[in-house]
């Protein structure tokens, strides 16, 4: 089975702030070159989806449409709470990412696909109870059939596929939407004339070699006939994640290097968010017209997720084409992952510092508005309790207060300065002190462990 969770960032951001549940609400980058994280079902008719530039998902959605930056910590405590629950059911899970996982249930060998709808839906009923998040499960007898099956039963459904369903289902298929055909593999058989997965499942073997290789296109003709035997296994955490480019024009000019490592970094932050963890260290990779590759690094005090830390740091690392020769590729990598991070109160500020080899070198980080106050900030007050920023500027901020568990709460305006109201840890806006205070302790233990 395949369990996939709903729409997961911008969900998170519904139920931890009941007055958005039934909007369109979009989490991503709020800078000029920001892209959607994530977007409610909501926000979908009007065609806004997750990897698409903002500003063109705010232009979609119009006036409604309700803009967030992402709040990685939140969403790495909801992505545990899920799994925790989904494993004291099925215990062995590949979890690919924050908000999915393959799940092989032994008690589920030989039954019937009503027994498999029943205990997928037992499933998600208690995804619900623990977390208030929906999920979508689609089951099969393999990964492939699986993951379309979920994807089919979005959102917030279950689709089980016989296996004489199988060949219906994959043969109307776009070939793309075949586990392993990115879009080089879709043009060459687009070239061909092979459009659905139906009828690349039709070639021999030898002819899917020939036309993406001997390695991957028996494997892939292999799955396009419905033949899936790979097993659900554990992944094994990666120790770095990365993104590079290499750009058609050598960059000759350190502007052109900073312009070009925004979307580079942007997109090892997008996988980042996804691992659910937060990195301590960011590296650079450059590699010159002559083929030479030249790294640096930089250490920060603590593993973090914030986006503009990360990639803030990454151009600082940026060495000038004009001292050290044309630049062709371009790669951002994140290591030192853990699942300890520290989400800051003030992350424009703690750019200015970075530790890189000996030395400490200064940081360039965007003017913080008026009071620090930005959408999306969340705040304590000793009265009204935990809120959020709705709106500021002018002098003025409108706050609202409501948790998971308060319902849609009160607003209030007040000044910038007002000494009142404090920024607050995110997290508390799921109100799971209980669970929130197992992980520190299980967290704490760790540490100790490793200090040991």
């Amino acid at each position: 089975m395949h369990l996939d969770m709903d729409a997961f960032f911008a969900s998170v951001e519904q139920l931890t702030r009941p007055t958005l549940r039934g909007r369109p609400v979009l989490v991503g980058g709020l800078g000029g070159r920001g892209v959607v994280a994530g977007a409610s079902y909501e926000a979908r008719p009007f065609g806004a989806r997750s990897a698409m530039p903002m500003h063109q998902a705010r232009r979609m959605v119009g006036a409604p449409a309700v803009v967030l930056p992402p709040r990685g910590v939140v969403y790495g405590v909801a992505s545990r709470r899920v799994f925790d629950t989904i494993r004291a059911i099925v215990p062995v899970l590949e979890q690919l990412s924050f908000d999915e996982a393959f799940g092989e249930p032994a008690e589920l060998v030989g039954a019937s696909a009503e027994q498999v709808h029943e205990f997928c839906e037992h499933l998600r009923g208690r995804v619900r109870e623990e977390t208030g998040l929906t999920a979508s499960v689609g089951a099969g007898a393999g990964k492939q059939i699986a993951k379309i099956a979920s994807g089919l039963a979005k959102p917030d459904g279950v689709r089980v596929v016989r296996r004489a369903e199988e060949r219906l289902l994959l043969e109307g298929l776009p070939v793309r939407r075949l586990w392993g055909i990115g879009p080089v593999a879709e043009e060459k058989l687009n070239r061909l004339g092979i459009e659905t997965v139906g009828q690349f499942a039709a070639l021999a073997d030898s002819e899917a070699a020939s036309i993406l290789g001997a390695t991957i296109g028996p494997a892939l003709h292999r799955l396009a006939r419905g033949i899936d035997d790979r097993p659900v296994a554990e992944r094994a955490e990666a120790k770095q994640i990365s993104a590079e480019s290499t750009f058609a024009t050598d960059l000759t000019t350190l502007a052109q290097l900073h312009d070009a490592a925004g979307p580079i970094a942007e997109h090892a932050h997008q996988r980042l968010e996804r691992d659910g963890r937060g990195a301590r260290t960011v590296t650079v990779k450059l590699k010159k017209t002559d083929m030479t590759t030249l790294t640096r690094s930089a250490t920060l005090p603590y593993a973090t997720a914030e986006a503009a830390t990360l990639i803030a740091t990454a151009r600082r690392l940026l060495l000038d084409p004009v001292q050290v020769g044309p630049i062709r590729l371009l790669g951002v990598g994140f290591s030192g992952l853990s699942d300890v991070r520290q989400e800051s109160l003030f992350p424009d500020l703690d750019q200015g510092q970075v530790e890189l080899g000996e030395t400490r070198a200064p940081v360039a980080a965007p003017a913080l508005e008026a009071g620090g106050w930005r959408i999306g900030d969340d705040v304590s007050h000793p009265d009204l309790g935990h809120g959020w920023v709705q709106g500021a500027g002018h002098g003025v901020m409108t706050v609202r207060f409501e948790t998971r568990s308060s319902g849609p709460g009160p607003t209030r305006t007040f000044s910038v300065e007002e000494p009142a109201v404090t920024r607050a840890n995110p997290v508390d806006s799921l109100d799971w002190p209980d669970f929130v205070a197992d992980i520190e302790r299980s967290a704490e233990e760790s540490e100790d462990i490793t200090g040991r």
